[in-house]
């Protein structure tokens, strides 16, 4: 399966281009799952595919990938200069370019603040409805091969440290209401109209604090060992 973001370049033939869909394309192609498939690029643009040099990168993790050289010449270290140099705002217009945040690898917050508090009460107010409303707008909003390729992305980096952690400082948590928080970060990721607003989750995470709650108690959790640093009892409904 190919992933976002697929190019192809035919070195012998056309040395100074580099095949694959932008931004105007995938907006009206939404529900095509090709849009990244290397074979779909090629017959689009009428190309030998086995000729073609076949390339993936990831524009969050920079991390390039060559999966097939056809070619007699290897173009693999000018594609990836181009591609780095891409300006992904003419791929996926929505996409926000990054770095992943690990909260418990920033500085650990030691006192925390009235308006943490707030952003605390906020996303406790709207933490159910994250999944659903997260998950269905990004793929309406950019397609499936780029839903996936940042999810897998922002999940790989910082999901299994970050339950780890929590679950190791305060075990009595449910699991779910750690894992929507790296939903809500998710979020971040795309400049589109979200059903709720979860801006709160993101504006914790990224001070180094994470939200657990064991369905009375709200946490907040910060520093290397998640340490707890607050506590908020929400009143039974």
């Amino acid at each position: 399966m190919c992933n976002f973001f697929s190019f192809v370049t035919d070195p012998v033939n056309h040395p100074a281009e580099y095949y694959h869909f932008d931004w105007e394309y995938r907006k009206s192609h939404l529900d095509d799952d090709g849009v990244d498939s290397h074979s779909h690029i090629c017959a689009h643009f009428k190309l030998n595919e086995d000729r073609c040099n076949k390339y993936e990168f990831n524009p969050l993790t920079k991390a390039f990938t060559v999966d097939q050289i056809n070619s007699n010449r290897d173009d693999r270290e000018v594609a990836e200069k181009w591609v780095n140099r891409l300006d992904f705002k003419t791929i996926v217009e929505p996409l926000i370019i990054k770095p992943i945040v690990n909260p418990f690898e920033l500085p650990a917050v030691e006192r925390v603040t009235d308006e943490q508090i707030d952003w605390l009460k906020s996303w406790a107010s709207v933490w159910n409805s994250v999944r659903n409303s997260v998950g269905n707008s990004v793929r309406n909003s950019v397609g499936n091969s780029v839903w996936d390729s940042v999810w897998n992305s922002v999940e790989d980096v910082v999901w299994a440290s970050v339950w780890e952690v929590v679950w190791a400082s305060v075990w009595d948590v449910d699991w779910d209401a750690v894992r929507v928080s790296v939903w809500a970060y998710f979020s971040s990721f795309f400049a589109i109209d979200y059903e709720h607003d979860f801006s709160s989750a993101v504006k914790l995470w990224e001070a180094g604090l994470v939200p657990s709650f064991d369905g009375r108690t709200w946490r907040l959790h910060s520093g290397e060992n998640a340490d707890v640093v607050y506590e908020w009892k929400k009143e039974v409904e």
